[in-house]
């Protein structure tokens, strides 16, 4: 059953998310529970999470470095929220148009008029599969909603309202280069290797920006070695997260906003 039937038949007044094949920790719905008791202004919760493999081995830390930053990204993951269900009718729930980045739009609206806190530790681990949903799913449809997300998002920066693209999506437009490096880090941290090297070269409209050179680079380094792209990525884990460290050491609740323009009506 879909995120959007299942939301809509939800009752309670407030509402936890969680994935089939994801790990709640003990303590998780309690914490995010007493955030919502203690702060009655605060119309989501969430918390940080770890990446197992299909095997339930853990295979990436939290990343509490991404709340240190200013970012239209949530830096949590779908399955780690609990919201208040006013909250979700007042902005209108899931859209269909943003499949499979649904949890990023309805986030993003929830921000513009309820603050949204963070627990900065990990209280549920999210589960990577080659047979997950996002990976079984048929490539084409999958790569043009990641483009549209990413062009949705990139409308925001300019000020922009995406809602117009929304509507107007281009089916044969060449995609942007991230959704390569999107969909593959679902594959490289299951533990398969990526091949998405020549896809990227024959579906995208590469530039001499950061964003081309780091696709190619990160999509033929996956198809070569997956492992030591890994370890690679866990490294600038590690070294991100030290930056952040103040986050996470000192705070208990670490509140969340898009880019300031986004938040401007609040």
């Amino acid at each position: 059953m879909s995120s959007q039937k299942v939301a809509s038949e939800a009752t309670a007044p407030i509402v936890a998310r969680m994935d089939a094949d994801d790990i709640s920790l003990p303590d998780r719905i309690a914490e995010q529970l007493t955030v919502l008791e203690t702060y009655p202004d605060v119309g989501l919760v969430a918390s940080l999470h770890e990446i197992i493999d299909s095997r339930g081995r853990k295979v990436r830390e939290p990343e509490p470095w991404r709340l240190a930053r200013r970012s239209l990204f949530v830096p949590f993951s779908h399955g780690a929220i609990m919201y208040r269900q006013s909250l979700f009718q007042e902005v209108g729930g899931y859209r269909s148009e943003c499949e499979f980045w649904e949890d990023q739009d309805l986030i993003m609206r929830m921000a513009v008029v309820s603050r949204i806190m963070v627990i900065p530790r990990a209280l549920f681990q999210v589960r990577q599969s080659t047979t997950s949903t996002r990976v079984a799913s048929a490539q084409d449809r999958l790569e043009r909603a990641v483009d549209l997300m990413y062009r949705c998002l990139d409308e925001i920066e300019r000020g922009g309202d995406y809602d117009q693209l929304l509507r107007t999506a281009d089916p044969g437009a060449p995609l942007d280069p991230r959704v390569f490096v999107a969909l593959g880090s679902v594959t490289l941290w299951a533990g398969a290797r990526p091949r998405l090297f020549r896809r990227l070269l024959s579906r995208t409209r590469l530039s001499a920006d950061f964003a081309s050179l780091s696709a190619l680079v990160w999509t033929a380094w996956a198809s070569l070695s997956p492992a030591t792209l890994r370890k690679f990525m866990q490294l600038l884990l590690v070294m991100r997260n030290a930056s952040a460290q103040r986050v996470t050491t000192s705070e208990s609740l670490v509140p969340w906003t898009p880019l300031p323009r986004i938040a401007s009506d609040r």
